[in-house]
């Protein structure tokens, strides 16, 4: 096989892994290999490139090369990378298939390189470097949408609408307040990509096929090469369960992200499919669309595409388990490469559309409040206050507050008519038939205005007293708090990623000093 072939053989990777910045290598003054200097796409055929640049370095130094052979050996290495990088280039993406291509650049010499390493410590090393880089994408996009997330519940803090349960309106509540609890459970969704970034962010190389090898290698060092955090610390697991978990893993996240802007998507979609909703979309590009057939339509298309992307994410995820499911240990059903980081990209797909479906919203807080004044979500709010602050047991006060409902459906009154002097009657009969055994007051205890108070959605929302509550000074406290980890997501990310760079140029630079040697 000639170098030429590679344009013939192998495959490209599916997914778009870039490499991050180089600056570090600047430090070295050094010039990188051209592959280095072009910012390859980091997929199999870059990470066995890699390895085999840190086994060079490292076995040289440890003696375990001849150093009459260094020089060829590297040269040859290089030329691989440098061919594979050029543009149209195949770039193969097993052990079985990079070595050849080795062998012709140098000679059998090349082979000295394989010594302790297999194809199942390499490609377990590289599917986990490949799989780190997808997950801090995926991360970077959901922290996007979660300040998107976070901006507009900030700008509608005091926006007032109907929340449901049940799938029926229940109470008033803020927007803003609301849109937070789904920025919450997005967080958790990056606090499992954090976590999982740290049991994926280990180095498997060094332990051969499973139970290791007399070679004396040093696994820290092409780790730290390899801008790992640590190696796997049993060589069985190396290759045989931990690489059959990291996928799994990532599944199960990317499910819950998917499971988060579904549910997001279909509250929406129940509101838009009134036919006064309160909530629509900006129209025009893809947000919606005319139907084909009825002019008064504009059909949700991107909450459509969200959800439909939702979808897919969630079906892509549960391949890893169903393909892990009934094997032996260490089979390779699960670990495709492509596959894997197509699951986790429709995360990211899922998470970059609901992104669009939240800066298309458009919110009408008169015509919120108005469905709000049309039904009855503020009656909770009279069976507490007659608790409160007259000492009616609850289920009491809840009596009077059901009964005042159900007269108001039966003769089709909304909140801001119902004559007070028919709560009053309500209130009356409801004591007098009731043995609590509790004093109460044998009248109505609220003025006429103090009923309209009680009844009024903002003055609800605004007087809540439960941490966490939608009430302006606690509104206050989460957003700062949601903006504080946003930041600090934003910051481990670029962290991560810069780890990785500087450890990848630390490894050009020294392979550039062998080259040079």
């Amino acid at each position: 096989m000639t170098l030429q072939s590679l344009r013939a053989f192998g495959r490209p990777s599916s997914s778009a892994r870039r490499l991050g910045g180089l600056t570090g290598a600047l430090v070295f003054g050094l010039a990188l290999p051209a592959a280095a200097q072009d910012a390859p796409t980091r997929d199999e055929f870059f990470w066995l490139g890699q390895i085999n640049k840190a086994t060079a370095v490292i076995n040289s130094e440890a003696g375990l090369l001849p150093s009459d052979k260094v020089p060829g050996i590297a040269k040859a290495i290089d030329t691989v990378i440098t061919a594979g990088a050029e543009e149209g280039a195949k770039r193969p993406s097993t052990v079985i298939t990079f070595e050849p291509l080795l062998i012709e650049a140098g000679s059998i010499d090349v082979t000295l390189l394989h010594a302790g390493r297999s194809s199942q410590d390499m490609h377990a090393t590289y599917r986990a470097a490949i799989l780190r880089d997808d997950m801090l994408s995926l991360a970077d996009q959901l922290n996007t949408t979660a300040t998107t997330l976070v901006d507009l519940a900030e700008e509608h803090r005091d926006t007032i609408v109907p929340n449901y349960t049940n799938g029926v309106a229940a109470q008033p509540n803020s927007y803003g307040h609301m849109l937070l609890g789904h920025a919450a459970g997005l967080d958790r969704d990056a606090e499992r990509i954090r976590q999982a970034y740290a049991r994926i962010d280990r180095s498997a190389m060094g332990t051969t096929v499973l139970n290791g090898s007399s070679w004396p290698l040093d696994r820290q060092r092409m780790a730290d090469y390899l801008g790992f955090a640590g190696t796997v610390e049993n060589a069985y697991d190396a290759s045989q369960i931990s690489s059959m978990d990291q996928p799994v893993e990532a599944g199960q996240i990317v499910a819950s992200v998917a499971l988060h802007v579904g549910n997001f998507v279909e509250d929406v979609m129940t509101q838009y499919a009134q036919s006064r909703p309160w909530i629509l979309l900006e129209e025009g590009g893809d947000n919606t669309y005319v139907s084909s057939a009825m002019p008064q339509k504009r059909n949700p298309g991107i909450l459509n595409s969200t959800r439909s992307d939702a979808s897919t994410a969630l079906t892509l995820a549960l391949g890893p388990m169903l393909q892990t499911h009934n094997i032996t240990p260490g089979m390779s059903d699960p670990k495709d490469d492509d596959a894997n980081s197509a699951m986790v990209a429709a995360g990211t797909k899922a998470l970059d559309r609901l992104d669009r479906v939240l800066k298309a919203l458009r919110i009408n807080p008169e015509r919120a409040l108005e469905e709000l004044n049309g039904d009855w979500t503020a009656s909770q709010e009279l069976a507490d206050l007659l608790m409160r602050e007259h000492g009616m047991p609850f289920r009491e006060g809840h009596h009077v507050a059901s009964e005042m409902v159900t007269v108001a459906r039966q003769q089709g009154i909304g909140p801001l008519d119902f004559p007070y002097d028919e709560v009053r009657r309500i209130y009356a009969e409801t004591v007098a038939a009731t043995e609590s055994g509790v004093e109460v007051p044998a009248e109505f205890p609220l003025t006429e205005a103090e009923f309209r108070a009680v009844l009024d959605p903002a003055a609800i929302v605004r007087n809540r007293a439960t941490a966490g509550g939608p009430q302006p000074a606690e509104m206050d406290l989460m957003l700062a708090s949601a903006r504080e980890r946003l930041t600090g997501n934003r910051d481990w990310i670029a962290a991560q990623r810069a780890h990785v760079d500087d450890s990848l140029a630390r490894l050009d630079a020294d392979f550039s000093a062998l080259l040079g040697g």
